[in-house]
């Protein structure tokens, strides 16, 4: 529905104004006189440039969701009604998408939607796995218990993302700017030493020779070269977002990559730990939650067999048996999986592992930093040194022949 800005005065004479989503705006003046208030202007509020270009509409961030999800439990524990709920938390939204989803979110729990189906049409704001854990607090009756599982989960998840993405943070930054400073030294400043040192005469060194070729070599073909890792960048996107097979080779390439490809898997068994465990103490049948978790790993091979694992299920094995064999679920994870299981306490498990994994994540991303570091500051370090001294050795030919 759309939104309407809207003045008034009440009884005293003070001037109102506001805002309210209504279907019209004789539905706007009609609230207005209930509300003991004179309606005077009423129009339709201007489109947003987000509106207008939606490419330009911010993301909704796990942030948002955390915050939401938070303040929606307490609220829901509070008492308060669902649905207004909904619109206190959707008016007081800075992130217009996330206010846009909100806003259609409460009118389709108005119109006669559970909070579940209603959230399930913004697949891209809440996820599967968020559905179906509202859908099962729901049912249950512990609608804020599961909110507050949620945020957990959320903020566990951006913790470990954040970990990933900080341990490459640094390497990026120092590569992009020795690159930076490697171009900008064969493209502006070795051409001045070339004509220095062509005005003098005399056979180069075989280093500086070497470098001034490179430089000429990239003076002529940079426009092609930037063009070409432009094209490799967009078709490697394209490929995943449209082939199978190729995306299935690929996360099966990143999971075999040395020293990375040993992160990614532990950071593979932290979630599908955790967000399993959240699911079976939330109350979702165990073949749901394996397949809800299959679909939000990430990483098609793992998925691939998380699906087996859930269809052994199916047949009657256990968690374990499945995973027995798997060259990504280390042995010791599926050891406490198989005592969970004979125990009857699957959820503690399941947490203990994801909390044992976090931790093993931690160590392996604060390792990763600290040996790339050195390794980075060699090679920025090593390239330029190099280019230096290749353009500084025909500097002392030309002091000689001088002399």
């Amino acid at each position: 529905m759309p939104i309407y800005v809207w003045n008034a005065k009440s009884r005293s004479g003070d001037k109102k104004s506001g805002e309210l989503e209504a279907s019209s705006p004789e539905a706007v003046a009609l609230h207005l006189k209930n509300m003991g208030l004179t309606p005077g202007k009423v129009k339709e509020k201007p489109k947003d440039i987000s509106e207008i270009f939606p490419f330009l509409a911010p993301k909704v961030t796990i942030k948002d969701l955390v915050v939401f999800t938070r303040q929606f439990a307490v609220m829901v524990d509070a008492g308060l009604p669902l649905v207004q709920c909904l619109g206190i938390l959707g008016d007081q939204q800075d992130n217009t998408t996330f206010k846009g989803v909100l806003r259609a979110v409460k009118a389709d729990v108005e119109s006669g939607s559970t909070f579940a189906e209603a959230l399930g049409r913004h697949p891209k704001v809440f996820d599967d796995l968020f559905v179906n854990l509202i859908a099962a607090g729901e049912v249950g009756g512990i609608l804020d218990t599961i909110l507050n599982r949620l945020a957990v989960q959320l903020e566990k998840q951006e913790k470990l993302r954040k970990q990933l993405k900080g341990a490459m943070v640094y390497p990026a930054t120092v590569s992009v700017i020795a690159v930076a400073c490697i171009v900008l030294l064969l493209v502006k400043v070795i051409p001045v030493f070339e004509q220095m040192f062509v005005d003098f005469g005399g056979t180069l060194p075989g280093p500086t020779q070497m470098v001034i070729d490179l430089s000429k070599w990239l003076q002529a073909y940079i426009m092609y070269l930037m063009a070409g890792v432009t094209a490799v960048v967009v078709s490697y996107t394209q490929a995943r977002a449209r082939s199978t097979q190729f995306r299935y080779q690929t996360d099966k390439l990143m999971l075999n990559l040395p020293i990375f490809g040993n992160i990614i898997k532990k950071v593979a068994v932290a979630r599908f730990t955790r967000t399993l465990g959240t699911m079976i103490s939330s109350g979702v049948p165990i073949l749901d939650g394996l397949d809800i978790v299959a679909k939000t790993a990430g990483n098609m091979v793992i998925e691939e067999e998380l699906q087996q694992t859930r269809q052994s299920i199916s047949e009657g094995k256990t968690i374990a048996e499945p995973l027995q064999g798997s060259k990504i679920f280390p042995g010791m994870m599926v050891q406490m999986v198989s005592v969970g299981e004979e125990t009857g306490s699957m959820e503690a498990m399941l947490t203990k592992i994801a909390d044992f994994y976090d931790d093993e994540v931690d160590t392996a991303v604060a390792g990763l930093t600290s040996m790339l570091e050195p390794i980075m500051m060699v090679f920025m370090g090593g390239s330029i040194g190099t280019i230096l001294i290749a353009m500084y050795l025909p500097i002392f030919t030309i002091a000689d022949t001088i002399s």
